[in-house]
């Protein structure tokens, strides 16, 4: 049922509205400098903290691409996103965006867009293609040109170790059910350190423990 309104009642309306929205910022309106313009200064309460760093975040599945390239091993997103009816149109991350190749581009438009911090998480398999054992020397020469070509535009990586793409190989083990993959993520947790650590200052663990265990494990 359509209600009609008085043009009264409709401004009555508006009015109680405004009032409503501007009484509690009335209280926490910043005081403007006097010998600025106050229609184009930003109120004080909107600025960003010194060192505050504008960046950006992926994680690698979503866009590296080239998955049997560079020693790299099968993940489990590999395996899920190939399953029957699994994905959207069977989308998969074999190519991506083809960050693999075309990361100096990236890096670039990165630049060009005023940022100063990356957020990019490691593959696990295309640094250990069977989830332990030796490293790929081939995988860490990719994420070794990637951090230097951020360095050199003056960005900051964060490096996140898991974003949910585990070897399938200690998936087959039992997952994050097994010790054994908790001792694998030990070992390449300090891989990782001891290769990046001299260029990379901030690393991220794990990316949304809830989510994969929780809608991996919980709920399936």
């Amino acid at each position: 049922m359509i209600q009609l309104l008085s043009r009264r009642k409709f401004a009555r309306m508006l009015g109680l509205s405004a009032g409503a929205a501007t009484v509690p910022m009335l209280a926490t309106e910043p005081k403007r400098e006097a010998h600025r313009d106050a229609h184009t200064e930003v109120p004080r309460a909107r600025s960003f903290p010194p060192g505050f760093l504008w960046g950006t975040a992926t994680s690698a599945y979503q866009i590296e691409g080239a998955t049997n390239e560079g020693g790299r091993g099968p993940s489990i997103w590999d395996t899920f996103s190939h399953g029957k009816n699994k994905t959207y149109s069977g989308d998969n991350g074999d190519i991506a965006d083809d960050h693999y190749h075309r990361y100096r581009e990236d890096v670039e438009l990165m630049a060009g867009l005023g940022l100063k911090a990356y957020q990019f998480s490691l593959a696990w398999p295309r640094i250990f293609p069977k989830g332990k054992g030796a490293p790929n020397s081939q995988g860490w020469e990719f994420y070794d040109r990637l951090v230097d070509a951020l360095l050199a535009e003056g960005i900051e990586p964060y490096c996140t170790l898991y974003h949910w793409d585990m070897p399938q190989a200690l998936m087959e083990k039992g997952g994050w059910q097994s010790r054994e993959t908790a001792k694998a993520f030990g070992d390449y947790a300090a891989n990782a350190a001891k290769h990046l650590s001299d260029r990379v200052k901030n690393f991220i663990t794990m990316s949304e423990v809830t989510t994969f265990i929780d809608e991996g494990y919980r709920f399936g």
